[in-house]
């Protein structure tokens, strides 16, 4: 779990709620035309959009923003180079114990790929062919997210517009006034703290997310096409150090 994504959003949210109960009459944020305006409109246009399974897939994408599924480069680089150790002690048939335990699917095809006897050229292929897949879904998530970053501040003005037009249809009616300023200024509030408190920050995490899981898929590729190579263990270790930064380095020691 990323404690960060979940504390910014449940803080955010929390501060604004209480900012909100302070100032007294909580009851008049909610509006039921305002958030169909402002969230039916963005689910609407992102529809339009976007392809339908990929806006259905993005509740597995914002998942991903919240729950850690990434091997640490520490544990990655360990555990290359003990699978390097064993290959070169008892033979690649003896990393199938390693290939069913490994609790990563991308590491895991590239073990098998060993143990069939690839070449070590082709595993790069096959494997970055993978990555090139992971990468792409994780960037039209990030581009879905973005998206709706955009479109729900412009459905709360489409929302504000709707709302001033109703008021001034009823000047003459001065209990209604009410009900159309409502409607004006809730929907950019709507539109305004789903962007900025939720879809723009779950973009940003899921591209640096993405950026974190190419490094540690380029490192398990190394390592791979090193194992199938007969690296050196101590070899292999250091060049898969290589892909860290100095400060890393010392801590994945």
């Amino acid at each position: 779990m990323d404690i960060a994504t979940m504390l910014g959003a449940v803080a955010g949210f929390v501060l604004i709620g209480g900012a909100i109960f302070i100032g007294g009459g909580a009851g008049a944020f909610f509006n039921v035309p305002a958030i169909l305006i402002t969230v039916g409109g963005t689910a609407c246009a992102t529809l339009v959009h976007f392809p339908l399974a990929e806006v259905l897939r993005i509740f597995s994408v914002v998942k991903r923003t919240f729950a850690v599924n990434i091997p640490p480069a520490d544990r990655v680089i360990a555990d290359m180079s003990e699978y390097a150790r064993t290959a070169r002690r008892d033979g690649v048939l003896a990393l199938e114990d390693s290939m069913r335990n490994c609790g990563d699917d991308f590491l895991g095809k590239g073990l098998q790929l060993i143990i069939d006897g690839t070449e070590s050229d082709q595993i790069r292929e096959v494997m970055l062919i993978e990555l090139n897949t992971l990468q792409r879904h994780n960037k039209l998530g990030a581009s879905i997210l973005s998206f709706m970053g955009e479109a729900a501040p412009a459905f709360g003005m489409i929302g504000t517009l709707i709302g001033l037009v109703q008021m001034l249809r009823q000047l003459d009616d001065p209990s209604m006034i009410g009900v159309g300023m409502a409607t004006a200024l809730l929907t950019t509030f709507y539109g305004a703290l789903l962007a900025n408190l939720f879809f723009i920050p779950l973009a940003g995490k899921l591209t640096t997310r993405a950026k974190e899981e190419e490094t540690i898929r380029q490192m398990m590729i190394e390592g791979l096409e090193g194992i199938q190579g007969g690296v050196n263990p101590s070899v292999l270790e250091d060049r898969l150090m290589s892909f860290l930064a100095p400060g890393e380095r010392a801590r994945a020691a």
